[in-house]
Parts: structure tokens; C-alpha cells; sequence
């Protein structure tokens, strides 16, 4: 069954995939350096970006750059060393293997979707931290994944713009 409210995309370019990866990585960045950049409830833009590159890419973004996002990530931050490349990482599996269910959804019903890759990714980077004996954080800690998970309509148009076709005017071309 087809939805009708689906839309034909033009094919997305490598090198934008690349910049928008980039750009997520240096607005955690520069978020960071701010006064709320380092609150607990600030949403991972890295991987929210990196998660729908992987729903709607999985050919050309996979778990080897969720990896090396991960590690990027662990530098900046000053973690350990692989805890938010494992976390990407499982994060990034868990997307491939449900990434054409989640595409039959809306963009507003896909919130629910992405959801649980979101506190996958969470939890593990939390169990991490509870190993290396860091303390438990404020409940607010729990708001990141729920935010990433609200803001992906937003991400999912602000994404999907440049592929979009203009509205053709033939009426004799179903395409």
C-alpha cells in the first residue's frame, strides 16, 4: 500500500551527506563551548544527523562512520575512548536493520521510531560511565534522547529540502 502523500526525491549528494555530518559535529562543538552546551539534557546532534543519514542512506552512511563520528565525539568531549563509538555503533546497527520500516511512517509518527535507537545509544553511553565510575547524573540526563527524538521531523525537513523536486506542471507526466 502506497502512501499518497509520499513525494519523489531527486538523489541526495555525497558531499552534502559529508557537510551535514560536519555541520552536526561542530554545532555539538561550538554548543559545548556554551553555557548550556555541556547541561545534560542537551541533545547529541551527531547522532541524531548520523541516524537519519542511516534510515535514509544505509547504503552510503553505515556503521563505519557512525565508528569514526564515535571516536570524534570521544576526543571532543574528553571520554573514554570508544564510548560514543560503541554507543554510534550499536546505534547505527539498530537503524540499518529497521531502517525500511521506519520510512513507511510519517515523519511525525517516525518520532516513536527513532525513539528507542536514541535510548539505546543513551543507555550504553550511560552504563559506560557508571563502569568507569563516574556518579549517576540528573534526571534530566534522560531529556537528551527524548529531545533528539522531537527534533527529528525538523532534522527530517531541514534534510530532505534540497533533494525535493519543484511541482511540475505537466499533467501528461505522472513522474
Amino acid at each position: 500500500m502506497m502512501l499518497r502523500d509520499r513525494q519523489l526525491l531527486l538523489p541526495v549528494k555525497p558531499g552534502f551527506i559529508v557537510m551535514t555530518l560536519v555541520a552536526a559535529f561542530l554545532l555539538d562543538m561550538g554548543l559545548s563551548a556554551w553555557w548550556a552546551g555541556n547541561a545534560a539534557w542537551r541533545p547529541d546532534f551527531t547522532a541524531l544527523v548520523l541516524a537519519f543519514w542511516i534510515v535514509h542512506q544505509p547504503t552510503r552512511v553505515g556503521i563505519g562512520a557512525a565508528f569514526f563520528l564515535g571516536l570524534f565525539t570521544d576526543v571532543h568531549v574528553s571520554a573514554l575512548l570508544g564510548q560514543h563509538a560503541l554507543a554510534y555503533t550499536v546505534m547505527a546497527y539498530l537503524a540499518v536493520m529497521m531502517h525500511r520500516r521506519v520510512l513507511w511512517f510519517s515523519v511525525r509518527a517516525q518520532v516513536l521510531q527513532v525513539l528507542p535507537l536514541f535510548l539505546v545509544a543513551w543507555v550504553i553511553s550511560l552504563t559506560v560511565r557508571l563502569a568507569m565510575g563516574d556518579a549517576f547524573p540528573d534526571p534530566t540526563y534522560l531529556l537528551s534522547p527524548v529531545l533528539q527524538a522531537l527534533a527529528w521531523p525538523l532534522v527530517s525537513e531541514l534534510m530532505l529540502a534540497p533533494q525535493r523536486r519543484a511541482p511540475d506542471p505537466d499533467e501528461n507526466r505522472p513522474l
